[in-house]
């Protein structure tokens, strides 16, 4: 397992991942078309947005962004394939996420994300804090959640391994 910056020539690829792994919880081809439109992955996104794939064996399993504010950063991105979906792919993203929060200075990140999703980043110590409504689905109403940085130090943290889950 590798995770590295990615390149912006991999947006394509990175936009197939997002629309796969959406894919897997369900929805309409409508809506997925729709998805697609709305989150493509862009060369220039990623040329100006702390932008990260997990490889294995050489192929990207997986990718996370950041648009970082001033006060306020937003996870942008944080999807992993299909067939890698329960493997642990995710939490790997989120601790080297974390890693890079901590060494851009980002205390709050927030996020919207899909109510299948919303388990796994209350996993991650990521509370939610109100619902909205979708974008891609008119009268869906989705989970907005945040973390904060700073916050109860995690068993993990305690035991002296480097992790920044709460």
């Amino acid at each position: 397992m590798n995770i590295r910056p990615a390149a912006p020539n991999e947006a394509e690829q990175l936009t197939a991942i997002a629309v796969e792994s959406e894919a897997y919880w369900g929805g309409s081809t409508s809506f997925l078309v729709r998805f697609e439109e709305l989150y493509k992955v862009t060369a220039s996104f990623i040329e100006h947005n702390p932008t990260f794939v997990l490889e294995e064996g050489g192929e990207i399993a997986g990718f996370y962004a950041i648009v970082k504010g001033n006060d306020a950063s937003e996870l942008e991105y944080l999807y992993v394939k299909a067939s890698c979906i329960g493997k642990g792919y995710g939490r790997m993203l989120w601790e080297h996420l974390m890693e890079q929060c901590k060494e851009l200075g980002i205390q709050q990140l927030e996020l919207v994300t899909s109510p299948e999703a919303k388990d796994f980043y209350a996993r991650m110590g990521a509370t939610q804090v109100s619902t909205v409504e979708s974008t891609i689905e008119e009268g869906r109403m989705i989970p907005r959640m945040v973390y904060m940085a700073k916050g109860p130090i995690s068993r993990n943290e305690i035991k002296g391994k480097t992790s920044y889950t709460k």
